[in-house]
C-alpha cells in the first residue's frame, strides 16, 4: 500500500508541474496570436492514451511520463519539424513574433514553476505555519552511527551547534544545511570544537549504504509483541515506554545493547510509561540478549515533547504575514538548491554521485499521506523544475532564451539552420543528463 501512495503522490504532483509548467508557455504564445498546435502531458512517443483537437489545438495524455511539452507553430524545438520551418514565415508562428514576446513565451514557464513554489509556501505558512524542533533544548545530543562520521570523530551525545557559516536553531537546520558545509561545529561535555568536513563527503555519501546523519535520540517505545515471542504473555501494550531493565536506566534505545548483554539468559524486573503512569513487570532476556518485542524506531513529536525530550517551536502567520513567511521559505530552497547544483558541478565533491532520476524523485515522497508534506515537496519540485529549464542548454527553455538574448542585444538572429543544429547538441545533452541520473538510480539500486 505504502508504494501506491508513493507513486500516486509523484505521478499528482508530476503532473500539476508539467501541466503549470506548460500553460506558462500557452498562454503568452496563445495571447501574442501564435498558434499552439500541441499541449500534452507527457510523450506521445507513436501513440497517445488520449487526445482531442479543439481550434488550432491538440490536447493530448502521452504514455511516457517523462515530461511534457506544446509545441508551438514556427519554433525549432523537440519534434525537430524542418519541412514547416522551411516554408515562408506565416504571421502566426513564433518566428514571425518579436524578439521580446518569444522571450516572453519561453520564460513563461519558468516563471509559472516559480510563482507555484511560492503560492503553495504561502499557504504552507497561513494554513499550518512553522513548526520546529527547538534545537537548544534537544536532550543529550544526538545518534550517530554512520562510520562516515564517526571516522571523523563525531560520537553520539554530540550537540551540533553550526553547520558551516549557519547556526543551528532547529533541528532541521542541521540537513537543510549539510551540503556544502566545510566544518561542523559541537558540543561534547560542554567542549567546543570544529571538525573539519573532507572536500568528498558528499561523494562518500553518495557511495555508502547508509543515509543517517546526526539522527534523533528516541526511546524505547513498544509497537506490539510477536505471537511466537517469548515474553509474549508480559503486560506490555503500543505506546508503552520502557523506562528502566533491571537497575539500569533506558533513557534511550541505542543504549539498550551493553544494558541486555548484562542480563543476557535472566528473567529481569523492568518498568514502563503508560499514560503517566510507571508500572514494573517481569519479563526474560534470552540467551543472545533479545527481547522478542517490535519496537518503534522513532516517535512523533508531541510524544517527544511531552516525556520532556524537547521542546517545539510553533509560529503561526496571519494572512499578511504569510506573504512574508512563504517569501523566506521560497528564497530559502532555491538558494540551497544553487548551493547543491554548485556542488554537484564541482567534481572534487563527488555530489555528482548523489544525483538521481524519477525513482530518487518518487522516493522523495513519504509512503503515507500527508498534505503538507505532499505540498511542500512539491513545492521544491517545482522550484528544482524551474532551475533546471533555465540552465542554457539547447532544448531547454534556458537554451532559446540564451539565443534570443543574443539576438536582442547583437540585432542578429541565429539562422533556422544554426538553431537546427544546436537543439540537435541540446537534445543529445539532455538524453545524456537523464541516462546519468536514472543510471545512478538503477547503479544504486543493483549494487547498493
Amino acid at each position: 500500500m505504502g508504494i501506491i501512495i508513493q507513486i500516486s503522490q509523484f505521478l499528482l504532483g508530476l503532473s500539476l508541474l508539467i501541466i503549470l509548467h506548460e500553460l506558462g508557455h500557452f498562454i503568452p504564445a496563445k495571447l501574442f496570436g501564435t498558434r499552439v498546435e500541441k499541449f500534452y502531458l507527457f510523450f506521445d512517443v507513436k501513440f497517445s492514451l488520449f487526445k482531442k483537437k479543439i481550434g488550432d489545438t491538440v490536447y493530448g495524455i502521452g504514455w511516457l511520463p517523462l515530461g511534457g511539452y506544446v509545441k508551438i507553430a514556427g519554433m525549432i524545438d523537440e519534434s525537430m519539424d524542418t519541412e514547416a520551418m522551411a516554408e515562408e514565415p506565416k504571421p502566426w508562428e513564433f518566428r514571425s513574433k518579436p524578439a521580446w514576446q518569444r522571450l516572453i513565451i519561453m520564460l513563461g514557464g519558468v516563471i509559472v514553476n516559480f510563482i507555484l513554489a511560492y503560492v503553495i509556501y504561502f499557504f504552507l505558512s497561513f494554513v499550518y505555519g512553522d513548526s520546529h524542533i527547538d534545537a537548544a533544548t534537544i536532550q543529550d545530543g544526538y545518534l550517530v552511527e554512520n562510520p562516515l562520521l564517526t571516522d571523523l570523530g563525531f560520537k553520539t551525545g554530540d550537540n551540533i551547534t553550526k553547520v558551516g557559516e549557519y547556526n543551528v536553531e532547529n533541528y532541521s537546520d542541521i540537513k537543510g544545511n549539510f551540503i556544502g558545509a566545510k566544518t561542523i561545529t559541537l558540543k561534547r561535555d560542554g567542549v567546543e570544537q570544529t571538525i573539519k568536513m573532507p572536500i568528498n563527503f558528499l561523494g562518500q555519501f553518495s557511495d555508502s549504504k547508509r543515509r543517517d546523519l546526526f539522527e534523533m535520540r528516541y526511546p524505547m517505545i513498544v509497537s506490539h509483541i510477536p505471537d511466537t515471542s517469548f515474553n509474549k504473555s508480559i503486560n506490555l501494550k503500543k505506546g508503552d515506554v520502557i523506562r528502566t531493565i533491571g537497575d539500569k536506566e533506558l533513557k534511550y534505545l541505542d543504549q539498550i545493547e551493553p544494558i541486555l548483554n548484562e542480563y543476557k539468559g535472566q528473567e529481569v524486573e523492568i518498568t514502563f510509561l503508560r499514560e503517566d503512569k510507571l508500572i514494573s513487570e517481569k519479563l526474560k532476556v534470552s540467551s543472545d540478549a533479545k527481547l522478542g518485542i517490535v519496537y518503534f524506531g522513532g516517535a512523533v513529536p508531541k510524544t517527544m515533547q511531552k516525556l520532556g525530550y524537547y521542546k517545539m517551536k510553533t509560529k503561526t502567520y496571519t494572512f499578511a504575514e504569510s506573504f512574508g513567511g512563504g517569501y523566506n521559505k521560497f528564497t530559502g530552497q532555491i538558494d540551497k538548491y544553487f548551493g547543491q547544483l554548485k556542488e554537484i558541478g564541482n567534481p572534487s565533491t563527488g555530489a555528482y554521485k548523489g544525483v538521481g532520476g524519477f525513482y530518487a524523485i518518487l522516493n522523495v515522497f513519504p509512503d503515507y499521506w500527508d498534505w503538507q508534506t505532499f505540498w511542500s515537496i512539491t513545492a521544491f519540485l517545482s522550484i528544482m523544475l524551474g532551475v533546471l529549464n533555465l540552465l542554457p542548454i539547447p532544448a531547454l527553455d534556458g537554451g532559446h532564451v540564451m539565443f534570443l538574448i543574443y539576438e536582442m542585444i547583437s540585432g542578429r538572429k541565429p539562422s533556422d539552420k544554426f538553431m537546427e543544429y544546436a537543439q540537435t547538441v541540446g537534445f543529445f545533452i539532455l538524453i545524456a543528463l537523464v541516462l546519468f541520473a536514472n543510471g545512478n538510480d538503477i547503479f544504486k539500486a543493483i549494487f547498493k
